[in-house]
């Protein structure tokens, strides 16, 4: 009887534990898409299919040179469109990585771990 309580405590704080991780692995991946979003150049002005295609266009790409062209060409749409409806858009593009592809840690050129 003892022997299945300890069992039936175990389990369930093993089940409370794995649950746990999982409501923060969602919090991680909300909080990631968000800040992707804002890191898109001009993403107000985007739809979502156009802005979806974008990311498949930086994830995609094979080289930095190829995610900074594809960022230069956004960058100039972005721009047209923003004047063609009367608004503002900062002139800098956002700093290259930001986590699209390979070597995209967004920290730094050591990705955060700063050695």
């Amino acid at each position: 009887m003892k022997k299945q309580l300890v069992l039936v405590w175990g389990l369930a704080g093993a089940i409370l534990l794995v649950a746990g991780f999982a409501l923060a692995a969602d919090q991680v991946t909300t909080q990631a898409q968000a800040q992707t979003q804002e890191q898109v150049y001009g993403s107000q002005l985007m739809t979502p299919q156009e802005l979806a295609e974008h990311r498949a266009k930086m994830r995609a790409a094979k080289t930095v040179e190829e995610r900074e062209r594809i960022r230069k060409e956004n960058h100039d749409r972005m721009q047209e469109r923003a004047k063609e409806r009367g608004v503002t858009l900062p002139e800098e593009m956002p700093m290259g990585g930001g986590g699209m592809g390979p070597g995209g840690g967004g920290m730094g050129p050591r990705g955060g771990r700063g050695r």
